[in-house]
Formats: C-alpha cells, structure tokens, sequence
C-alpha cells in the first residue's frame, strides 16, 4: 500500500529492520520498509546456512507476537552451557538452573529472515526494492530520495542497515570502530555423537572456539582467530578434522557440512543512536564480540523496545520520544558490550600469574550455585 507520507520508513530488510516493520505495522502504523533485494523463500531445505543465531527466550516471545517464529524443524536447542578456560578452568550451567525450558534456541539466518518476509508479503507493510539517495531531514518530517527517483517522505527513518550503515552516516553520527584484529570463522558439522543441546566454548590463549547445537546431530562452529586463512584454506575433510581435534573429540567425529566463511570483529559505538527525524538499530546502532552471541539479541529487543516506544506515539519521529527510546537502550546495550569486551581482554591478556587467577575464577564460579544461577538467567534475558 503505498502513501503520500508514513510514519515510519525502515532501510535494511534483514533480521532486525523486518521485525520492526512487522512490529509497527501490527500497531496499525504506515510503514515501509527498503531492501535492495528480497530474500529467496523457495528451496531453503536444500542447503544448510553457516551464519546462524542463538535467539533468547524473551526473543523467541517477540518473533512470536508476530507469528514470524521459524518452523521447528531446523532450530536447535540451548538446554546447557559448557565453557572451558585456556588452563583448567572450568564452568558449566543449564536452563534447568534458572527453571526455564532453553538458554536459546540455535537458528540459521534464511531460516528466521524468511519467517519474517513471509509475515511481511502478507501484510499491510510496503516493500520497496533497490537503494536510496540521499536523507535530508527537518523538524516536521523526514525526506528519503531512491534510485528510481521517486521521494518517499515519512515521521521516522530508521536505519537498520548493518555495521557499515548508510542512514548512521546520512544522519551525521560518529561511530568508535574498535577491531578485534581477528575473524569469525563459520561453519556447520554433522557429529558422530549426540550433542545433547548443549553448547560449548573454550578459550584457548587467544582464539576462542565455540559450538552451537543446531537441529539433529549437527553443530555450528564460531572460531573467532587471528589467522582465518589458516582454516579457510583447509579443504573440508581437514577442517573438520581439525575443529573436532581442538574440542578434544567430545562428539566423535564430524564432516563438514557448509563451507567456512569468515568476518571482521569489530566494537561499534557511535556517539549517539537518535537523531533529528533518525534512529538506529541493530548493527547500526551497536555491534559485540560474538562470545556471548548477543547481537542478535541486542537488536531484536532494538525493533521491540522502539515498537513499544511508537505505539501510542501521535508522531514517530518526536524528538523527545527518540530521545527517551535512546536512553532506556543505553544501559542494556553498554552493559553487554562492555561485559563481552572484558572477558574478551581478559582472556588476551599475558601478565604473569592471570591465567592462573581467570581460570581459577571461572572453575570457582562454577561451584557457586546461586551464582550459576544468576549467570543462567542474565543468559536467557531474566
């Protein structure tokens, strides 16, 4: 359905912008939302994805609310957590601790981008193909030129564009990049034994391995390394090898069943998150180390706390609301970076006598049941 104004104009279709576009339209709200190119719907059972998420239970009740929840057939389950240091030490926790059915559940990106696009062919949200132009604002409204030369005006643009956003650079805002000087390396295995929804991380002096349980007997691998040629380069059979040997073969033997693929890790900040006729969410507003997995997180409850801020709103775009909308994500989001980035540094580190003292913290905590069980539930959002 097409406007002479919206309330809201959404660019950048993935995860996060079309949660929120089904999020408002839900309201009733006049949305659009841009995307250069529709995701493929049609024969997702053929192949399996490497870039996967680990969705929280509060999440998975948001996806819901807009019955874009995916079909359970390719989403793992998190029922326990098992996390080793680079010298002994030791922590585990499940679900069961904070007396809830999952910590998250494991899902590939086509898999829940395309239970949202389907929600979103079926609703009143216009669906706009291609790219922008140029975003000029005023204080009464927001002015979005596209390729095909048409200017869509609207209350709110926001942008949920990704890491290297377009709207955050439009809109005038400064962003802090901090690399990692390190990779993310994906890639999905078949085990040879049962995983038993558990998901496993070890710290090893420097990269930091983690498998994720997915559906059936298979595994998600997050290397995140220095050296990712050196895996990349590894044919398939030698790459699986190698991550089931790194593991200590807890789960036999694995085959390889998606390619490694691998991406920067980058700490995004920006200065700020909101601006005149603006706002940003999900990558565009913040990325984290991919440790914890909760970028994904952080972005869905970007798309539910911004719907909520906008519903009963007279003008998306109000000052004042964006204003308050950027406050009450500061906290969350500052939290997790910050707690992601120290255990990150803290596990880099090479002072004398400190991987003794985080390996014994780690093993100690792990004896401290209320402890694991606050840790179990700050992991499924509690």
């Amino acid at each position: 359905m097409r406007y002479d104004k919206y309330q809201a104009i959404i660019i950048g279709g993935g995860l996060v912008g079309a949660s929120l576009a089904l999020a408002l339209a839900k309201q009733g709200k006049r949305v659009a939302l841009l995307e250069r190119q529709a995701p493929a719907l049609e024969g997702l059972e053929q192949d399996w994805d490497a870039r996967v998420y680990a969705v929280s239970p509060a999440n998975r009740r948001f996806l819901e609310s807009l019955g874009a929840w995916p079909d359970m057939r390719r989403v793992g389950t998190i029922a326990a957590m098992d996390v080793r240091g680079d010298a002994g030490g030791r922590i585990d926790f499940a679900a069961r601790d904070a007396g809830a059915e999952a910590l998250a559940w494991i899902a590939e990106n086509r898999w829940l981008l395309a239970a949202l696009w389907r929600r979103l062919r079926d609703s009143e949200v216009e669906l706009l193909s291609g790219g922008a132009q140029s975003l000029q604002t005023t204080p009464l409204e927001a002015r979005l030129s596209l390729d095909d030369g048409r200017t869509l005006r609207a209350e709110l643009v926001v942008g949920a564009d990704g890491a290297n956003s377009w709207v955050r650079g439009q809109a005038g805002l400064e962003a802090a990049v901090k690399s990692y000087g390190q990779s993310g390396v994906v890639a999905n295995f078949a085990c040879e034994t049962a995983h038993g929804g558990v998901a496993r991380q070890w710290f090893l002096g420097g990269d930091i391995l983690a498998w994720l349980p997915m559906a059936g007997n298979r595994i998600s691998m997050v290397w995140s390394t220095s050296d990712s040629q050196a895996l990349l380069s590894l044919s398939p059979e030698e790459l699986a090898r190698r991550v089931a040997e790194v593991g200590g073969g807890l789960l036999g033997a694995f085959e390889t069943i998606t390619p490694a693929a691998a991406f920067p890790l980058r700490l995004i900040r920006p200065e700020a998150v909101v601006a005149e006729r603006v706002a940003l969410v999900g990558d565009a507003a913040h990325t984290v180390h991919p440790l914890a997995g909760q970028g994904v997180n952080l972005g869905f409850q970007d798309a539910a706390q911004l719907a909520e801020s906008l519903g009963a709103a007279p003008d998306c775009g109000d000052w004042m609301l964006l204003r308050s909308h950027q406050r009450r994500r500061r906290e969350a989001v500052a939290a997790m970076q910050l707690g992601c980035d120290g255990l990150y540094q803290l596990f880099q580190a090479r002072l004398p006598g400190l991987p003794w003292l985080r390996n014994a913290g780690l093993s100690l905590t792990g004896c401290l049941k209320p402890l694991k069980r606050q840790l179990a539930r700050q992991a499924i959002g509690y």
